[in-house]
């Protein structure tokens, strides 16, 4: 037999609580508006009874969801992993729920993604990705909320963005492999995402600046680590006085130092070798890898408290946040 129990319901809550039914549905849509102690009470009351809150009547009658919808391009790659610590950071003292999805690095993904989201009545949405198909855009203007896309420095915003500038931090870094000696410096690039490329224009003027040739290097594979030692091996093939390699991330900067040892190079006297992001891998890798610091963390802390001050309506004069990113030196360079 189906012995299926009765799920517990508003009214079950109020009647345990000894308070109308109108003060537990305020205390779901807006706990600080209900009396500490009383609050208090709703929570013990619903945590006893096993109380869950059912979203739909809200939604339906196109109420405040308490909820944000949050696009990465992937659930596995760790610099978002920091971007997410930095939003629930901000969204969880909020009482704010994140909804989470991934696109792949892909428009049309994200495109769906966005309708999906949005179908849930999300008061807002935080975007990874600051080149979205035309109809995302109709979405998101018809749908009204509040959006803050993140990573980059878009001209023209949908609304919010932070982020930082990928093209200044790569010729910051290319440029001190150039103080060091170095003539020959490859660009090891692999996806071939707006990001990527914004860090290739970086490569490109720090080279134009001291008069060198470029070597483009180029894959539209996702990084790991074996890729980033292909790379290496291919860009040896086409420069084999090749002195340096400029990563586009530190999965591919990896790969390229532990190739270049493996082939017999010494790294940074024969070899220097710089990546993106300073994930911990580089870290362990002896020598340490150069690499830029991203405000990862940093970025998904302010773009959800922006989100959050969008939703309760404040205006904010400075719409493009550039936060500053740092270089870390090693001693791959």
């Amino acid at each position: 037999m189906n012995h299926k129990t009765r799920r517990p319901t508003l009214q079950d809550v109020a009647d345990k609580v000894g308070a109308s039914k109108m003060t537990v549905s305020r205390y779901l849509r807006e706990p600080q508006q209900v009396a500490v102690a009383t609050a208090k009470k709703i929570a013990l009351a619903m945590e006893e009874l096993g109380y869950i809150h059912n979203r739909v009547p809200d939604m339906l009658a196109n109420a405040k969801s308490r909820a944000i919808g949050v696009l990465l391009p992937s659930m596995s790659n760790q610099v978002f992993s920091s971007v997410v610590r930095g939003i629930e950071s901000v969204t969880g003292p909020a009482g704010l729920h994140a909804l989470y999805g991934h696109y792949g690095y892909t428009m049309a993904r994200e495109e769906q993604q966005i309708e999906q989201l949005l179908s849930f009545n999300v008061d807002g949405l935080i975007l990874s990705e600051t080149q979205h198909t035309h109809r995302s855009l109709r979405m998101l203007e018809t749908a009204a909320i509040p959006v803050v896309e993140i990573m980059e420095l878009p001209e023209r915003p949908i609304d919010l963005a932070v982020g930082l500038n990928h093209a200044a931090a790569a010729q910051v870094m290319v440029g001190l492999m150039l103080a060091k000696g170095r003539k020959r410096i490859a660009y090891l690039a692999a996806r071939l995402d707006h990001r990527t490329r914004q860090r290739e224009a970086g490569y490109l003027a720090a080279l134009a600046k001291a008069g060198f040739e470029p070597i483009l290097i180029h894959t539209d594979q996702p990084s790991c680590f074996t890729l980033g030692g292909q790379l290496l091996r291919d860009a040896l093939q086409v420069a084999p006085d090749l002195d340096g390699v400029f990563c586009t991330n530190d999965d591919i900067a990896a790969g390229a130092m532990l190739a270049c040892q493996a082939l017999g190079f010494r790294v940074p006297e024969q070899i220097s070798v710089a990546g993106f992001n300073a994930l911990d891998i580089g870290l362990a890798l002896a020598p340490q890898l150069a690499s830029v610091i991203t405000p990862r963390e940093a970025i998904g802390r302010l773009a959800a408290e922006r989100l959050i001050g969008r939703i309760e309506g404040r205006q904010y004069p400075d719409k493009v946040v550039d936060l500053a990113y740092e270089i870390f030196l090693g001693q791959s360079l």
